[in-house]
């Protein structure tokens, strides 16, 4: 017999469980505002900690743009589709080097190396031992490894890797450590927002940092795009460090009101003290493999997109550094904006409209992630029409947005007490996408013709295509049995 159940049984179990957590809520502790609260000053302050994970992951994608050497032949300075538009660019006054294009994929899937290291100790070590200083801490040493990226670049490509290495393993516990933090934080019903809010800064960093490193390559060089970005993430470590607690009750300015009806809330879902960690049944738990796969698919489209992007707007489609960076941004807005309204939609339709929560996840991860399969291979088939091009990526990506509040979420709807483990254990198998897909992609665009990169678009598409049928199936939206909390026994 299945560990998950029935869907019947999850329906009823699923409704029981949701109505009771309303009629508690209300009878005993009703919702706390959103305004000037904790918990959304937490989603805000994460939300500006992932704009520095993000910031310091994508802007070597635009600097690598400025760091060859263009002369060489193996790099194809010639566009595929020159373009009338494009800009003179600013003369170099930093060094360029002359790494062919095999090396330039190694350097930039080699931050994915030590990103997947530290998938699962994070999420352990963040639910064991809390989130805040291992959250912290880990970005910080990115934002200090960051500020040595020019001298690696200096000293050899095999520096610059190694150093690339060492910002992923201390980029790698961010996201277990934020939802292992929001499994204490998050009311059930408000999962959707508060989550994309957080999460949203990584579009934000995404889109910022793009075009902002191609204004910095123009005007400056692509040193200052390490150097400024380095800062910001000092200042956001300052910020986290004097405004950010493990848990409610150790938050010494939050409203009684609000530590009430969080703690009320998440008192049926998470336990206060985590006993053993149930590894088999974790590792046996299908409705885990469903999110381990969509995560896994997702991700091969977005790294692929991520690292090569600015690649492709310049040697495919003729775009400068300039118009670059912008172009390449405009995509990740989209995806934020999306996923900031997907929660919204989300939420309401859990709580207003009392739709299953298995409902929901599975619909929001069939749009975003066929919806980005379609437009991702009509992207490739715009010929040299740049206008067209960038729509379609910009569609692609937007509606990827929508899977933040689908499988992305779905760790803390099936096992809150240990969220920031099973975000580590999908989110490891969720990197190698960014380990191997710049490879495989630079590999296969050695010439970079339109064909080559309608390939790596297929192969892309196909990925997200069976991701999302693999969710549907084996996907669930309630609390598994063995991560149900004990009750806690009375005392005397």
């Amino acid at each position: 017999m299945s560990r998950d159940g029935s869907d019947s049984e999850e329906e009823e179990r699923e409704a029981l469980l949701q109505t009771r957590e309303r009629g508690e809520r209300d009878a005993r502790t009703p919702r706390a505002p959103a305004c000037c609260s904790a918990r959304y000053g937490l989603a805000l302050v994460s939300c500006y900690g992932f704009f520095v994970v993000y910031a310091l992951r994508v802007n070597l994608s635009v600097a690598m743009v400025d760091m060859i050497n263009a002369t060489e032949p193996a790099n194809h300075s010639a566009s595929v589709c020159p373009s009338s538009q494009t800009v003179a660019e600013r003369n170099h006054t930093a060094r360029v080097y002359d790494w062919d294009s095999e090396t330039q994929g190694w350097i930039l899937g080699s931050f994915f190396y030590g990103y997947i290291l530290t998938q699962v100790p994070g999420g352990y070590l963040a639910s064991r031992y809390g989130a805040k200083w291992l959250m912290g801490l880990g970005i910080l040493s990115t934002v200090i490894f960051t500020l040595l990226t020019p001298l690696a670049a200096d000293l050899g490509a095999g520096y610059l890797i190694a150093v690339r290495v060492l910002e992923g393993i201390g980029e790698g516990v961010t996201f277990p450590s934020m939802y292992a933090m929001w499994a204490t934080w998050a009311p059930p019903l408000e999962r959707s927002r508060l989550l994309t809010i957080s999460f949203t800064g990584a579009q934000l960093g995404t889109v910022i940092a793009l075009p902002l490193s191609g204004e910095i390559c123009y005007y400056l060089d692509w040193t200052w795009i390490f150097y400024i970005f380095g800062m910001v993430g000092l200042v956001w470590f300052v910020l986290w460090s004097l405004l950010v607690f493990n848990s409610p009750d150790r938050h010494p300015r939050i409203s009684d009101r609000e530590r009430n009806y969080i703690c009320s809330s998440l008192e049926n879902e998470v336990s206060r003290q985590l006993g053993p960690v149930p590894w088999g049944s974790i590792l046996t738990c299908r409705p885990l493999w469903a999110i381990v796969v969509a995560h896994f698919s997702y991700n091969w489209t977005f790294y692929t997109l991520l690292t090569l992007l600015p690649t492709y707007m310049k040697n495919v489609l003729g775009f400068s550094i300039q118009q670059n960076g912008v172009l390449s941004a405009l995509p990740y807005l989209g995806s934020g904006l999306l996923a900031v309204g997907g929660g919204q939609l989300a939420d309401y339709l859990r709580d207003a409209r009392q739709y299953r929560t298995v409902v929901v996840r599975k619909a929001f991860s069939l749009v975003g992630m066929v919806g980005p399969a379609v437009f991702l291979v009509a992207a490739g088939y715009t010929g040299c029409n740049p206008l067209l091009a960038v729509v379609f990526l910009t569609i692609s990506s937007s509606l990827g947005g929508v899977s933040a509040s689908g499988f992305n979420i779905n760790h803390l709807d099936i096992a809150p007490s240990y969220a920031g483990i099973l975000l580590g254990i999908t989110n490891t198998f969720a990197t190698v996408p960014g380990m191997v897909g710049p490879v495989v992609a630079r590999a296969l665009t050695k010439n970079n013709t339109m064909e080559e990169w309608q390939l790596v678009f297929y192969i892309s598409a196909g990925i997200n295509l069976l991701g999302a049928a693999f969710y549907t199936v084996f996907g669930r939206g309630t609390v598994q049995p063995w991560a149900v909390p004990k009750p806690r026994p009375l005392q005397d």
